[in-house]
């Protein structure tokens, strides 16, 4: 069961997972991995069976690296397991489907804390930058847990429950989905008190429904366990707005410059964030873009509504650094700004904005990559991306992937005097790139993550900078 310090045992795992405890030592549990090279004392390995790997190959190797007790299907502990694990000393917990099982014991392990203040965000961008905003903020006055980076999904997010501990008095956690019914899930697991919709936008749209209205109502979900008495906050300039709110038991409320009580406007520093009147104070925030800003605000909202002040605001918002790969400001000789861990329209359009709008001594160079998992919706996203660099500010436009070919098509139809080129091959795009800017220029990197645009921040700045081959 649970002790003082927050550790659980193999058998209350498998009694909360629904499991049989098959194969017993003496040990106690702090924490889930799903990857084995990340396993050592302390944890319990679940092996979960994926398109490209099974996890159940590489339970000894889990045992190998310290793992205390593994999470197994009965298919294969009965026809592999019991006889590959012989003589290592590991606590077996045997379940029919093993991440069904830990989605279980997850929302056991959560039941068993019942003052803690849970806070959920989710939305189609921003939730990582959200959660780790208001953790920042509400971490000033009270113990807070969050999910570690964007372990957010049906996996991610009931192993990061596991995390909470008895001296915890709030819960930041963002939930993630990319198929239907996965919010269904999360929210069973976790029952926020608080619930904040940051945007609706076109993220994974090929696999969740086809249309943005279809992700509205997936996201909706996330109040499907609210009885009344606890909060939903959305933007209050989301033109879905309405739809949100409506039929929520709960309060309801927005967020934005408009929405929060005390926030006085903000001062754009560029490429050094946002210097913000809250209160009467001045808050610096790192983050730039307006994107940023807004998240802020969904931040301050938030914490408003559970006793954060002024301080705490400006004490949480400051700590804040821009996380890799998400508006993250790389200086040097060349200006790179590595927003690429993810991408849609609507955030490759912002980006766009944002690098329009700041002061740069040399020249704006745009390489934008393809945006996956938006289904039917692919080309005319990639249009759309095509217009907006046409009429953007770049002197230099370099598009990569195969889906971005409409996008220079659109170039080339709206403004052919641009300098404008395409690139199926990444070795192909990183030595024109390295060519072709120089010292004085901005450089924005954005792609959805399996592009792994990333890579060009390397070689522009490595030994030699632009210009090295």
């Amino acid at each position: 069961m649970l002790d003082r310090a927050g550790a659980f045992d193999p058998r209350w795992f498998a009694e909360a997972a629904g499991g049989d405890l098959a194969k017993a030592s003496d040990t106690v549990l702090e924490r889930i991995e799903t990857d084995s090279r990340s396993a050592g004392p302390g944890a319990l390995f679940v092996a979960l069976k994926g398109e490209r790997s099974d996890g159940h190959d590489f339970v000894r190797a889990a045992a190998s690296s310290g793992a205390d007790a593994a999470l197994v299907s009965g298919d294969w502990y009965r026809e592999r397991g019991r006889r590959e694990l012989e003589g290592i000393t590991l606590s077996v917990i045997v379940a029919d489907d093993p991440l069904a099982a830990l989605q279980r014991a997850a929302k056991a392990w959560r039941s068993l804390f019942t003052g803690l203040l849970r806070f959920g965000v989710t939305g189609s961008s921003g939730k990582t930058t959200v959660k780790e905003l208001l953790a920042a903020v509400l971490g000033v006055s009270r113990p807070i847990v969050k999910n570690p980076g964007n372990l957010n999904s049906d996996i991610g997010l009931p192993a990061s429950i596991f995390l909470i501990r008895p001296e915890h008095k709030a819960a930041v956690f963002e939930l993630g989905i990319n198929h239907l019914g996965e919010m269904d899930v999360l929210t069973e697991i976790y029952e926020p008190d608080c619930a904040i919709i940051n945007t609706i936008g076109s993220a994974h749209i090929g696999l969740l429904g086809g249309t943005r209205e279809s992700i509205c109502a997936e996201k909706k979900k996330i109040t499907s366990r609210f009885d009344g008495r606890q909060r939903l906050l959305v933007r209050e300039d989301d033109e879905f707005r309405d739809f949100l709110m409506r039929d929520v038991k709960g309060e309801c409320l927005c967020f934005g410059p408009r929405s929060l009580a005390g926030f006085r406007g903000a001062k754009n520093l560029g490429l050094d964030g946002w210097s913000m009147d809250y209160e009467g104070q001045e808050i610096h925030l790192s983050l730039p873009g307006a994107h940023n800003l807004m998240n802020a605000l969904a931040a301050l909202g938030a914490a408003s509504l559970y006793g954060a002040t002024v301080d705490d605001a400006r004490t949480g918002l400051e700590s804040v650094r821009p996380l890799s790969g998400r508006s993250e400001i790389v200086r040097g000789p060349i200006t790179i700004v590595n927003d690429c861990y993810n991408a849609n329209a609507e955030s490759v359009l912002a980006a766009i904005t944002f690098c329009d709008d700041v002061y740069v001594s040399g020249r704006r160079v745009y390489v934008l990559g393809s945006m996956k998992e938006l289904g039917e919706e692919t080309e005319a996203a990639h249009r759309r991306v095509g217009r907006a660099a046409a009429s953007s500010k770049a002197e230099i436009l370099l598009f990569y992937g195969d889906e971005m070919k409409v996008a220079i098509n659109e170039v080339a139809a709206c403004a052919p005097e641009m300098y404008a080129r395409h690139f199926n091959d990444y070795d192909s795009l990183a030595a024109a790139t390295a060519n072709l800017v120089r010292a004085g220029d901005l450089v924005l990197l954005k792609a959805s993550r399996s592009m792994a645009l990333e890579r060009l921040t390397e070689r522009l700045t490595s030994a030699g900078g632009p210009h090295a081959s």
